[in-house]
């Protein structure tokens, strides 16, 4: 059993045959590149149409989380058992989308499920086995359910926490985007008034590897202070790359953050209160 929430591409070679290998690579080209050459005995698992599911993003955001049945049976669809070891991987460094389907994992009350540091690029780098094609699962039945609904915050508990000391709030999308100098993809600039930014990527090296786990830890105790990670609260645009931010707080040994998963695409569009900040 892989004991951390993250694993280097040697372990996950290693498991091959032996785990079951979720590829969730996100974008434009995924599902070509996943058909292309993934990983042996990879499934592919698509952010849009399996870790999410299509409703008005101004009561979910622009990726919200799918019904929770639908989520049981995918997982049963793959052989996910709670027995069974399950290792993800995508091309972003954890963040599109291997973050969130860990957290997605977990959030069922899966603790063998770990993401591959370095993702993909690791993995070739290895001369990892691969394959083309599709790999086709064989169902087993959903997964046993342990929980009665998704583990994730609303709006209107972030509206209360966000100005209350005891709590944090965090926002993991890119500087420029928290700001406010600008806005991709969601109709409105700025950020949740209270919240501070820690930009996911922040997170990686150069070569899209976490940094050690030391420096992890201490760029989070100076965040937190003397808050618990249960009273912090983590948001981006969409609810994908804020997994990102708790999976680093996993890895460094403070489990128990919150997801918003409505994030700020959610959030700008409730005529809720806003901040932009000016860029020094």
């Amino acid at each position: 059993m892989v004991s951390s929430p993250l694993i280097t591409a040697s372990e996950a070679i290693s498991s091959v045959g032996r785990a079951i290998f979720l590829d969730a690579r996100a974008g434009p080209g995924a599902a070509e590149g996943y058909e292309t050459e993934h990983l042996q005995g990879a499934f592919s698992v698509d952010l849009e149409s399996e870790l999410s599911a299509l409703v008005d993003p101004a009561a979910g955001g622009r990726h919200p989380l799918p019904a929770l049945e639908a989520w049981l049976s995918r997982l049963g669809r793959w052989g996910v058992r709670p027995s069974r070891q399950v290792i993800v991987y995508d091309d972003a460094g954890g963040g599109l989308a291997a973050a969130r389907a860990w957290w997605m994992l977990r959030a069922m009350g899966h603790e063998r499920v770990a993401v591959v540091d370095g993702g993909w690029g690791a993995l070739q780098e290895l001369n990892a086995p691969t394959e083309a094609g599709v790999t086709r699962p064989s169902c087993v039945g959903s997964y046993p359910r342990k929980v009665d609904r998704w583990p994730a915050v609303d709006a209107e508990l972030v509206e209360i926490v966000r100005s209350d000391p005891n709590w944090i709030l965090i926002d993991a999308r890119a500087p420029e985007r928290y700001v406010g100098a600008t806005e991709p993809l969601d109709p409105v600039a700025g950020h949740i008034p209270g919240a501070r930014n820690l930009y996911w990527q922040s997170q990686l090296d150069d070569r899209g590897l976490f940094h050690a786990v030391d420096a992890l830890r201490a760029r989070f105790s100076e965040l937190l202070g003397d808050v618990s990670p249960e009273h912090v609260v983590c948001y981006c645009g969409s609810g994908v790359t804020a997994c990102h931010v708790l999976l680093a707080m996993e890895v460094s040994g403070l489990p128990g953050a919150q997801l918003y998963v409505g994030s700020w695409s959610e959030w700008c569009r409730q005529e809720r209160a806003l901040a932009v900040n000016r860029l020094d």
